[in-house]
């Protein structure tokens, strides 16, 4: 088999990057490791940017998006038991978020390329890409214990952290940089309504904790809890309990509370590869670059890079230009820093550290007061919240 972009991964930047390729004529693949049905039940971010969703939109996939995701003008930093709105539509002259779990946004467009007769290969084993740093590179797999091949023009790695992209480069042509962070977050999905209509971060001396949301009848909540937990310790009602302590009391009293059915504990690590660019094998989204998810900036740095690369292998099939190709990593790096620095700072101002000490809390608490008193510091905030531009 021969195709002209070879795809390893589909989440939902592999997904996305094969939808917008393919519309403009150019032949893709995409290949995974996993089932579908497996894909479609893994539970993700849900905050969406206003690129993301405009690149959803321009795949021809946004329709069930903006009928049934929730806009947000804004959310709430809460600390000192009070609440301070973050009004991210008047600070940055009209941008917003748009509430719409991964999950879905995946499950479009996987019945989007199904519709449109493109090829996905699932549960394709000891996925493999070679000489890529050549003229004709093709990517090798297993399916029902034969190898198959496919050569290519282009290997688009969006096949996450632990895939075999970035592990196909040679150590010595990339370099990375990594921090991990001392707590986890501790995250539960039920079936109840959302305690707000926006997103609360909140500090609180317990530890952090997020409340978000999926739809109007589905909560998505987290709480900071130390590395070594264990799942089997956190009954439901432990978690709830936990929860409203941290929270402003009005909250608290407000939350409706139910049974859970996910819950989950996640690490948390910035991450960063560079250069993302290795000959004909580019690297996108989490193969390239993990944030923290305060801030869920995770998959929307995944749709950049997929906005760049797109530009690029148009530019190179349309135009017969490699500039777009030769900038993407350059490009997409740039705005990666940007939004790893972004995702680290809210982290650190609103998680508590054990070794902060008295002189590190009392700079933290006056970090906040300072962020929500002060126009600029908001209109900052408010920038990076609702994504920066391509």
């Amino acid at each position: 088999m021969r195709v002209q972009v070879v795809i390893i991964g589909s989440g939902p930047s592999g997904l996305l990057l094969g939808q917008l390729l393919g519309n403009a004529g150019i032949e893709t693949v995409i290949l995974d490791r996993s089932s579908r049905e497996h894909i479609l039940s893994r539970v993700r971010a849900g905050v969406l940017e206003e690129g993301t969703a405009q690149l959803a939109d321009k795949a021809g996939v946004g329709a069930r998006m903006v009928a049934e995701g929730l806009p947000h003008d804004g959310f709430s930093l809460a600390f000192d038991g009070r609440d301070h709105r973050i009004n991210l539509f008047d600070l940055t002259g009209g941008k917003r978020v748009l509430v719409y779990g991964q999950t879905e946004l995946t499950r479009d467009l996987i019945e989007r390329r199904q519709a449109d007769g493109r090829l996905t290969i699932y549960e394709a084993a000891n996925v493999t890409p070679h000489d890529f740093d050549g003229q004709t590179p093709f990517v090798t797999y297993e399916t029902d214990g034969a190898t198959h091949r496919i050569d290519c023009d282009f290997i688009a790695g969006c096949d996450g952290f632990h895939g075999a992209s970035r592990k196909a480069v040679p150590e010595k042509a990339i370099r990375t940089f990594e921090k991990v962070y001392p707590f986890g977050w501790l995250g539960i999905l039920a079936d109840v309504p959302p305690v707000s209509d926006e997103l609360i971060y909140a500090n609180h001396p317990r530890g952090f904790a997020l409340c978000s949301m999926r739809s109007h009848t589905r909560s998505r909540y987290y709480i900071q809890c130390a590395l070594e937990e264990k799942i089997e310790d956190w009954s439901d009602d432990r978690f709830w309990d936990e929860l409203r302590r941290r929270l402003p009391a009005h909250h608290a009293e407000a939350m409706v509370t139910g049974p859970s059915f996910e819950k989950s504990i996640a690490p948390l690590r910035s991450f960063v590869a560079e250069p993302m660019r290795f000959g004909r094998l580019l690297l996108v989204g989490d193969a390239a670059h993990i944030v923290p998810p305060t801030g869920a900036k995770g998959l929307n740095l995944a749709a950049s890079d997929v906005h760049y690369l797109f530009s690029g292998l148009l530019e190179h099939y349309q135009e017969r230009s490699n500039a777009g190709l030769d900038a993407y990593s350059a490009r997409a790096v740039a705005r990666v820093w940007k939004a790893v620095r972004f995702s680290w700072w809210m982290t650190t101002m609103m998680h508590r550290f054990a070794d902060t000490g008295e002189f590190g809390q009392r700079i933290q608490e006056a970090e906040l007061d300072y962020l929500v008193q002060s126009p600029a510091a908001s209109a900052a905030l408010a920038e990076n919240y609702v994504g920066l531009p391509y």
